[in-house]
Order: C-alpha cells, then sequence, then structure tokens
C-alpha cells in the first residue's frame, strides 16, 4: 500500500512540479471551460453548495505517477480552500490499489473537477509509466531515452514533462531550440551539404546541428559535410551498426523509428548515445485511476 500521506496544499504541490506555473494553469483553465462549460447542471442540481467531502484518488493498476499537480490545480481553480493530501509524488512508483493522494473540498468541486483531474493524471502517468519501461529496458547500457515532438497539441510541456517523471530526457522542445535536418529539408535544400551550409550560416552559435539519415552511405556523407550529430531514422539493428562503424568519435549518435519495447536493448547496444521514442507520448496508454468519495 502507498506511504503515510503527507499534508500538501495544492499551492505546495505546484511548487513542487517542474512546470512553470502559468503553464499549469492555463491549461487547467482551458480544459475546465471545455467541460464545464457554463455549468455543471447535474451537480448544482442535486449537491447542496455549502457541503464539503473527501476522496481518495487510487491506482488501480501499477504505473508511475506523473500530473500531480496538474491534477490538484483542477480543485484549486473550482475550490480555493482545497487541500491534498499527497502519498505519491511525481516520478514514484505505485501499485494497484494504492492511494495516490486524499482531496478535500466542496463537494461540488469535487464532482466537477474528477474527470478533467483524471484525465490529465491518467494520461501524464501513461506516458510516465511507458517512459520507465523504456529507461528500465535499457539499464546499465548508459543509452538515454529520449522523446519526440508526436505530442498531443497544446499539451507538449506536460506530455514531455511526464516522459522525464519516468525517467527519459526530452530530444528538443519544438522548432525552435535546435538544428534537425530530416530527409524532406536535404530534398527541399537539394541535398545535404548545402543543407548543413545553410544550417551552419544560419544556426545560433553553439547549436549543435543534428541531420537524419537512413544509411551506413548517408551517415558518412552528413558527417563529411559537417554533420555534428546523426539520427538513424527507421534503420534496423544491423544497419545502425554498421552506420555506427563508418562515424568517428566525436558525433552524437541517435536511433528512432522501429523501436520497441521488444528490441530496445538491441539498438542500445550498437553504440548509439540515445534512443527516441515517438510511442512514448503518441501511443502512451492511459492508467487506470479512480477518485471515491
Amino acid at each position: 500500500m502507498a506511504q503515510s500521506l503527507i499534508r500538501s496544499t495544492t499551492t505546495h504541490l505546484k511548487q513542487m512540479s517542474e512546470l512553470p506555473r502559468e503553464t499549469i494553469e492555463g491549461v487547467v483553465r482551458r480544459a475546465l471551460a471545455e467541460d464545464v462549460g457554463a455549468g455543471d447542471v447535474t451537480t448544482t442540481a442535486v449537491v447542496d453548495s455549502h457541503a464539503s467531502a473527501e476522496a481518495r484518488v487510487a491506482f488501480r493498476e501499477p504505473g508511475v505517477v506523473a500530473g500531480m499537480a496538474v491534477a490538484c490545480e483542477v480543485f484549486a481553480q473550482l475550490d480555493a480552500a482545497a487541500e491534498v493530501d499527497a502519498a505519491a509524488a511525481d516520478g514514484t512508483r505505485i501499485g494497484a490499489g494504492d492511494v495516490a493522494a486524499v482531496v478535500r473540498a466542496q463537494t461540488r468541486a469535487l464532482l466537477t473537477g474528477e474527470r478533467v483531474a483524471l484525465n490529465f493524471l491518467q494520461r501524464l502517468s501513461g506516458v510516465a509509466t511507458l517512459t520507465r519501461a523504456f529507461v528500465d529496458a535499457v539499464d546499465g547500457t548508459g543509452v538515454r531515452i529520449l522523446d519526440t515532438r508526436k505530442t498531443t497539441p497544446m499539451l507538449r510541456a506536460l506530455e514531455k514533462y511526464a516522459v522525464r517523471m519516468g525517467g527519459g530526457a526530452n530530444h528538443r522542445q519544438g522548432l525552435y531550440d535546435a538544428v534537425l535536418i530530416k530527409d524532406n529539408h536535404i530534398a527541399a535544400a537539394g541535398g545535404v551539404a548545402p543543407a548543413i551550409a545553410g544550417a551552419r550560416r544560419a544556426a545560433p552559435a553553439g547549436m549543435a546541428i543534428q541531420v537524419e539519415v537512413e544509411s551506413a552511405a548517408e551517415a558518412a556523407a552528413a558527417v563529411a559535410a559537417g554533420a555534428q550529430a546523426l539520427l538513424f531514422d527507421n534503420m534496423s539493428v544491423a544497419e545502425v551498426e554498421r552506420s555506427v562503424g563508418v562515424v568517428s568519435a566525436g558525433v552524437r549518435l541517435e536511433a528512432t523509428g522501429a523501436v520497441t519495447l521488444a528490441n530496445v536493448r538491441e539498438y542500445a547496444a550498437t553504440g548509439v548515445h540515445d534512443i527516441s521514442v515517438g510511442a512514448l507520448t503518441h501511443s502512451a496508454r492511459a492508467i487506470d485511476i479512480g477518485l471515491d468519495f
């Protein structure tokens, strides 16, 4: 069962989060507006406005917790006096039946916010749990598990946070903070050499230039043209291993595509430094979590 409950206010939980406060508040505000609209007609009709209650948030299957601060912000926006006893911090493993938190608030706030709070917690815990499975699969190899930009629109910051809570690392946050020259960039530029040359002229000082390649020949050509990092895309384990062998030391190597839990350790053994997995965010299954009075 979960460890002893530790009293934490919703404000404290927000401060514990790595996410900016304005990010949490904004996404929760939009989610509540979408779900509640002009008002929760059912709850308003059947629950006294002065009633208060206590509810337990429990995992119905094992997982890694992520998004507790976001879930608590839901109740805080509906009831400024809401209190939370948090038993499991983001990033911790939790078992089936374990209580992650106890929430005390106005009954109407608990009922109105239940689904939005659980949606965030289930989604983000699902991302963290899948990430942890990949991280555990390559344990001891020194290879990092990275995410991608294959995230839910407007929820990227939350999903990338959940990846970190699962023990993974973030690739680039968006198009603005890293140079990644993909196959379509190369085609549009007229070849890998002019694409890299253009990136070197225009990219901010100190920003590494990564090039996506699909063969050992493309890897050698990209390095010869000045690539500082390579992304081996949709290549078999054998092809990645062969490509690693033609690259000089000092080039950062990453594998992506065709990576599953069943073969990720084989990719990790090829000599790459990183493995990025789009499935962490685009295919993570929501964890089953319930809120019960």
